[in-house]
């Protein structure tokens, strides 16, 4: 395939353009170190992935033959439709020491030849070949500094489809101490120095990379080389196409560019000069076509440490997204939690409520649970009160018992003739004592401070049944005075609330006296309301 493989000694460009055919001639160098001083080859100095369904950025491949296609669905097509096509792309940018990945398909037709190709100024050569009649198995390969050597070649299969219909990775790293060939990452082949003619033949000097698709099959071929080839090509099966989707390089080393520091060839021998490379300026120099083209092949373009960061950072953002929905469904649970227990107490409060109104007797749906309703045009008849109201008959009959009942305000007995409710001398809409009649009807309600009452009745008790049954004739008849009274009430320490005191222990039991008083000890009640009190 190579110039190094079809001449004896390394050729000039101008040699190979002029006796071998175009296929032959795909690998040249402009000055040979082993035989000139020749100037600096500019250094990748980094890693990246060139993605070939666009063309790469300017300045880091160009090509050496033919026209190379680029799509977004099989990236860098090479076609050989004629005799003497062979499309190829050579890197600008060399690296010393280092990697390259390519994911690719090989050509079909016979005698076809689709390459990988590492070579250096002073020819050294890494290679994988695939033949257009061999759909299962690639061919490694390797020459130092052009030297022919067909014992180099060795074929391995390729596992898990055939070269040329499924795409499959093929790898190579380097380094001064060995050279090693992957199949989808499988490691299939190592070189020692050791083993390369006792490290002469090793290749050691910075490489470029070549991709492209030749006839090693074509008819004016030297015999031996349309034998390994595989046979004759016919173009008239064709177009016959190898598809590169993409190449990683790796540059083991960084600096501006690489030069020989003598014509050994040796790679102690290589001289690395620091600073930028001209390959990292093209490679981050935006294309002017960048902005064109689907999302998906701007994807396909990135590196892989840019998708690396793309993922890193997208999952950065899915797990704050999930924490913040974790964080507000949890806030969200907690709320709901202390708003079920509020609504259950609320529940088990109105429930208890409910209980406690049903053992009371009261309608929970009634308006009013408390005495009468307030009605302003009867409030002067029927009093809308709670307390309790003494009667005091006081007919004249002997069989009039001293007996005091307690009535609700809404069963008050008839007024009496003896007062008028309506009369102008009146200063509460309670009744006051009339002492101008036989008959009396004592019954009082809480009003305050009345003119012509004793101020010497002591407060009576409450039996615990709630009647008030009294044998003193000391019966308080004025539930609601505020003042103190002889013999009544001993403090007031509460004034919205006054709390009785205990009468004195007095005892009564002599009858009416004549006239309709009360007697009791040394004193006496006349029937006029006259009398000196109890004691």
């Amino acid at each position: 395939m190579m110039l190094s493989r079809s001449l004896a000694v390394p050729a000039t460009a101008l040699l190979a353009s002029l006796f071998c055919t175009p296929a032959l001639a795909q690998l040249y160098t402009d000055c040979n170190p082993l035989n000139a001083t020749c100037d600096a080859d500019p250094a990748l100095g980094t890693a990246h992935t060139f993605i070939f369904n666009s063309s790469p950025p300017t300045g880091t491949f160009k090509n050496t033959a033919g026209t190379v296609d680029y799509t977004a669905d099989t990236g860098a097509g090479f076609t050989v439709s004629k005799k003497g096509e062979s499309p190829t792309i050579i890197s600008n940018f060399y690296f010393f020491w280092g990697r390259t990945e390519v994911i690719m398909r090989a050509a079909t037709g016979t005698g076809i030849i689709s390459s990988i190709v590492w070579s250096s100024d002073v020819l050294d050569e890494v290679d994988w070949e695939f033949m257009g009649g061999n759909i299962t198995h690639a061919e490694t390969n390797y020459f130092g500094k052009g030297r022919q050597d067909f014992q180099n070649a060795i074929y391995y299969p390729v596992d898990g489809g055939d070269v040329q219909n499924d795409w499959h990775n093929y790898t190579n790293v380097w380094t001064n101490e060995s050279l090693k060939w992957y199949i989808d990452g499988s490691l299939v082949r190592t070189l020692l120095p050791a083993q390369a003619n006792n490290s002469d033949n090793y290749p050691q000097t910075p490489m470029k990379l070549s991709l492209g698709i030749w006839a090693g099959g074509d008819s004016e071929q030297p015999q031996g080389t349309i034998d390994w080839a595989g046979g004759v090509t016919n173009y008239d099966d064709g177009p016959f196409t190898m598809y590169v989707k993409s190449a990683r390089v790796e540059d083991f080393s960084s600096g501006k560019e690489y030069s020989y520091g003598d014509n050994s060839g040796d790679w102690t021998s290589i001289k690395i000069a620091t600073g930028n490379s001209t390959a990292v300026d093209a490679i981050n120099t935006k294309p002017e076509s960048a902005d064109a083209g689907s999302v998906s092949e701007k994807w396909e373009g990135l590196s892989s440490s840019a998708k690396s960061g793309v993922y890193a950072g997208a999952a950065g953002v899915g797990a704050v997204m999930i924490a913040a929905l974790f964080f507000y469904y949890f806030r969200q649970r907690r709320r709901g939690q202390r708003e079920a227990a509020l609504a259950a107490q609320r529940m088990e409060q109105d429930r208890l409520e409910l209980e406690r109104f049903k053992k009371e007797g009261r309608d929970p749906d009634a308006l009013g649970y408390e005495g009468a309703e307030y009605d302003a045009a009867t409030m002067g008849k029927s009093a809308n009160v709670n307390t309790a109201v003494y009667s005091m008959p006081g007919n004249g009959s002997d069989n009039d018992s001293r007996s005091n009942s307690l009535q609700s305000a809404h069963g008050m007995p008839e007024a009496a003739a003896g007062w008028d409710a309506t009369g102008s001398n009146m200063h509460s809409p309670m009744p006051l004592i009339q002492n101008n009649g036989p008959a009396r009807n004592n019954s009082f309600g809480p009003f305050s401070q009345s003119p012509g009452m004793p101020n010497s009745f002591p407060p009576p008790t409450s039996p615990p049944n709630g009647s008030r049954s009294f044998s003193s004739p000391g019966a308080q008849m004025r539930m609601g005075s505020p003042g103190p009274q002889n013999g009544g009430y001993q403090s007031l320490d509460h004034v919205q609330s006054p709390t009785m005191m205990q009468p004195e222990n007095r005892s009564f039991s002599a009858p009416r006296a004549p006239g309709g008083g009360y007697g009791g000890g040394d004193g006496y009640f006349d029937g006029n309301g006259n009398g000196n009190g109890y004691r």
